[in-house]
């Protein structure tokens, strides 16, 4: 039988773990009891993984060698990769047929690509192991597109798609991956315009919320869930 992929205390590495919901994750996966290997281009990952225990690494998810020396870093320490959260930072925003090539091009490397590439690396890494479970951070506007984010609601649903493939490819194999498709969280200012189209009435929480379902979809509770794009979003996408 294989390795369970999603146990507790198992070793995950968990990119833009600086902040916001890389960081909920982070801290929702060390309570937990994971052993953490935390990516991010800011200094503050250094404090991040003083706090939970962790091994910092200062790269950037949208160069492919920085992901590799991750996971060469997780292996170094701990021999194994258990799960994987794949959190990014955001796209420019703007109208959507003034948007110049280069913001496109950039969109695709920020929102797809790095779980491309990540999984890439983790490949033969789960092939040994025979499982491994990976998160990726998405966001409501894959479902429901918004022009407020047209970047980001093309390429997150094209991050969809390849979430799915890999799933048909892979999840023979003992993979798992899914996305977490949040609505507005509580790491940013309140618009009160927003929070009137969220049948809740409030933002989510990132780390006992986000962070907490981002941990569920790594634990061995949710051994078959994969290839699904879960929405934490407050009920915002049916109310659109």
């Amino acid at each position: 039988m294989a390795d369970n992929p999603a146990k507790e205390g198992g070793v995950a590495v968990v990119t833009a773990a600086s902040a916001g919901i890389g960081l909920g994750a982070a801290r929702a996966l060390a309570a937990r009891g994971w052993r953490l290997v935390l990516m991010s281009r800011s200094e503050k990952i250094d404090a991040v993984a003083e706090e939970l225990g962790a091994i910092a690494l200062r790269g950037d998810v949208t160069r492919s060698e920085d992901l590799a020396r991750l996971v060469e870093v997780a292996l170094e320490r701990h021999g194994r990769i258990d799960g994987a959260v794949i959190n990014t930072g955001h796209p420019p925003k703007g109208e959507i047929l003034a948007l110049p090539a280069a913001d496109w091009k950039k969109a695709m490397d920020i929102i797809l690509m790095p779980t491309v590439e990540l999984l890439r690396h983790l490949q033969p890494v789960f092939a040994r192991q025979g499982a491994g479970a990976v998160v990726a951070v998405s966001t409501y506007a894959a479902r429901e597109p918004e022009l407020t984010y047209p970047l980001s609601a093309v390429f997150r649903a094209a991050l969809a798609s390849f979430i799915k493939l890999a799933v048909a490819r892979h999840g023979g194999e003992g993979w798992r991956i899914n996305a977490v498709l949040p609505g507005f969280v509580d790491n940013h200012p309140t618009n009160p315009d927003a929070l009137a189209k969220i049948p809740m009435r409030r933002y989510a929480a990132v780390e006992t919320e986000m962070g907490a379902t981002i941990a569920f979809l790594l634990s061995e509770e949710a051994g078959y869930i994969t290839g699904q794009g879960l929405l934490v979003d407050g009920g915002l996408v049916r109310a659109l």
